[in-house]
């Protein structure tokens, strides 16, 4: 009975190793893959990190500003000014540091004994040993100047790395706008080559039947190549242009291979701000310069406040044995303002202060007139694009078809038919450009009134 007992013990101790055994396995198997996924992670990042920003394969206008707020060299450098101006802040509420003075004198370098009644040890000899501490106390209001200057320096920095991605963003959108156009340009150019190749066709035949001369074929083909040429003339710049907005996306080595997710007519039918011209809200740059007048006025007080010497209080302790072996002393010592008054130093700043109000006035009177201008150009340009769009392009496009047909019926002369294709082409360019005008117009009008917003920068007042 105790051998069952015994035997069934082991297996029952036996199935628990295994057990035990199998989950360690399993479990230094699943420890294994975490680390190799990690790994890989890493990896990637590391990867990522050495290679940049990827591009993608479609970009729209929301994904380039994105990728821009996030890569652009210039705008990196901005948060770099921004972090300085956070150390100039926390200087400014640094107190000047004590000054620890330890001096001992009256040590003989003769024959003499300096032993007292005391003893003959260090401590004891009649040397003159003494420990100070120096604290510097600025007056006249020079820390509370200085604190306010670096206050106003933080905000100008902040403020200008906000008006920077305002900037950022607008010529961004250009940039996407007038690659796109380039792009459209190339397409259109190849519409009309491609239609002339078809008209060249026709007059081969029309040739072959003795209507027509070899002259006329030849006009036809020399018109679709030069279509063909200019195609590929708008397709290199398109190339360059997307090469560009690579470059302000951060793009480290930009190829412009990237295809467009948007269009020219998508772009000019944007929501516009509405704007009350008596109600604006200020504007990062207007607000960069009130606070750099808030700093040059600060500066201006501060140097004022430097004609006001500074005192130093100190607090000794002195041992000489064996007739003074402890004492202690107190006293300031503070500059005497004889020759120095720091008349430089306040001409130079007040300059900056009067250059600091000039500058701020400038600024708002810039934003009236980006304000003004930017909505007398949006009208102009969707005044134009529409009218492409509704009346011109139309009966341009039904011209040129009816030219074609009566040409291949005999019933219009080469001398139209070329005319009615160049002015098609000339009214389909025209029109991309007034979409691409109007694009751009929007992005000035919006870019024109955006407030500093440091969360988004999307414009809540559309319609």
């Amino acid at each position: 009975m105790d051998a069952q007992v015994f035997s069934s013990q082991v297996a029952h101790n036996s199935n628990e190793k295994t057990f035990v055994l199998f989950r360690f396995l399993k479990m230094g198997f699943a420890s294994v893959l975490m680390i190799a996924f990690a790994t890989i992670d890493i990896r990637n990042s590391l990867a990522e990190g050495e290679t940049g920003p990827l591009m993608p394969s479609r970009l729209s206008l929301a994904q380039a500003r994105e990728m821009a707020f996030r890569n652009n060299w210039d705008l990196l450098a901005a948060r770099n000014d921004v972090d300085i101006a956070t150390a100039q802040k926390i200087i400014s509420r640094e107190f000047p540091n004590p000054t620890l003075a330890v001096s001992t004198m009256k040590v003989d370098v003769d024959n003499h004994s300096s032993a007292t009644a005391l003893g003959n040890n260090v401590w004891n000899r009649s040397y003159d040993t003494i420990t100070a501490v120096n604290q510097l106390f600025e007056i006249g209001g020079k820390r509370s100047a200085r604190q306010e200057s670096a206050r106003a320096g933080y905000e100008v920095s902040r403020l200008r790395l906000l008006d920077g991605k305002r900037a950022l963003d607008l010529a961004v959108t250009r940039a996407y706008v007038q690659a796109l156009l380039a792009d459209s340009n190339a397409s259109i150019l190849r519409a009309s080559a491609t239609s002339l190749r078809k008209e060249a066709d026709i007059a081969e035949t029309r040739q072959k039947a003795g209507d027509i001369s070899t002259a006329d074929r030849t006009q036809i083909e020399i018109l679709a190549e030069r279509f063909e040429l200019d195609a590929a003339a708008a397709a290199a710049n398109g190339k360059s242009l997307r090469i560009s907005l690579e470059t302000l996306l951060g793009i480290p080595k930009p190829q412009g291979a990237f295809e467009f997710d948007e269009t020219l007519e998508s772009l000019a039918q944007s929501r516009v701000p509405i704007l009350d011209p008596n109600n604006l809200p200020p504007r990062s740059d207007v607000l960069a310069a009130q606070a750099f007048q808030r700093k040059a006025d600060a500066d201006l007080r501060f140097q004022r406040a430097m004609r006001v010497p500074d005192p130093t209080f100190f607090i000794q302790y002195e041992h000489e044995p064996p007739d003074k072996p402890n004492t202690i002393g107190a006293g300031i010592s503070i500059p005497i303002p004889l020759w120095n008054h720091n008349r430089g130093a306040i001409m130079a700043a007040q300059a900056n202060r009067d250059q600091a109000v000039v500058l701020a006035g400038k600024t708002r009177a810039q934003f009236a007139s980006e304000i003004a201008t930017a909505q007398v150009t949006y009208q102009d340009a969707f005044a134009r694009w529409n009218h492409y769009g509704s009346d011109i392009a139309p009966r341009s496009e039904q011209l040129r078809s009816t030219m074609s047909y009566a040409y291949q019926k005999g019933g219009a002369s080469l001398l139209d038919l070329l005319s009615a294709e160049r002015s098609d082409n000339d009214v389909r360019l025209a029109a991309a450009q007034a979409a691409a005008d109007t694009a751009v117009s929007i992005a000035n009008l919006k870019a024109a009134f955006t407030p500093p917003d440091e969360k988004t920068t999307t414009h809540e007042n559309v319609k």
